[in-house]
């Protein structure tokens, strides 16, 4: 347990956070982060994210072969593990099954629609994988189209999924998307909204650069 201790107490918040605001209930959902370059700490098979503790989590490589750990890992770690074979640059993927970004799954609808000033600088359009049946290399393989261009994605009749540089934004991608399906679908039941234009859009992406300045340390 020792090991990456302060990283594991991490991943222990956020899957109690995924729990308390209802993004998973039993034992949905799944937390990894890249502790190595080739070395993943991830969540266990069978165990609720709310009742979670640092000692369940298992160190794994790229492969899949657990270095460390008296559980196994999560029944989807495939799903983590290609998309750090894939982007050099994740450090943290959360998988969850949060209501409303579920029901979109569940229609397959992507969230696409230039509503949402937020979305555009940040996540931009959330598509929607083709069904995977779980637990296979169906699963992986239905996401990695998505992997170098998106930074989330929803997963056919199945849920959520954001990846990010660091675990906490990885989480806060996926509580983004969350927070987008609902405000699409009072959108809808309001009788439809009106988008950013493309040309705002465009506008929008330009100032990414400095909205990461202002989210970092200000210089003395």
């Amino acid at each position: 347990m020792e090991l990456y201790e302060s990283i594991r107490n991490e991943i222990c918040e956020v899957c109690h956070l995924l729990y308390e605001r209802g993004y998973v209930v039993s034992n949905d959902g799944n937390v990894s982060v890249r502790v190595e370059p080739d070395k993943v700490l991830i969540t266990p098979s069978g165990v609720g994210k709310g009742r979670m503790t640092p000692d369940m989590l298992v160190l794994c490589d790229l492969q899949g072969n657990v270095l460390a750990g008296t559980r196994y890992p999560s029944s989807e770690s495939k799903m983590h593990l290609m998309i750090y074979r894939e982007r050099s640059d994740v450090m943290s993927v959360v998988h969850a099954h949060p209501p409303l970004s579920t029901a979109f799954s569940i229609c397959r609808r992507p969230l696409k629609e230039r509503y949402l000033a937020e979305m555009i600088v940040g996540l931009g359009e959330i598509p929607v994988t083709e069904f995977a049946m779980l637990s296979t290399d169906e699963v992986p393989d239905s996401v990695r189209p998505f992997v170098q261009d998106h930074s989330a994605v929803l997963l056919a009749n199945h849920g959520a999924l954001a990846w990010g540089p660091s675990l906490w934004s990885a989480f806060d991608r996926l509580e983004v998307v969350e927070q987008t399906a609902k405000v699409f679908y009072y959108v809808d039941r309001i009788g439809g909204g009106v988008e950013i234009t493309q040309e705002q859009a465009d506008t929008l992406r330009s100032m990414t650069g400095f909205y990461q300045k202002l989210a970092g340390k200000r210089d003395a």
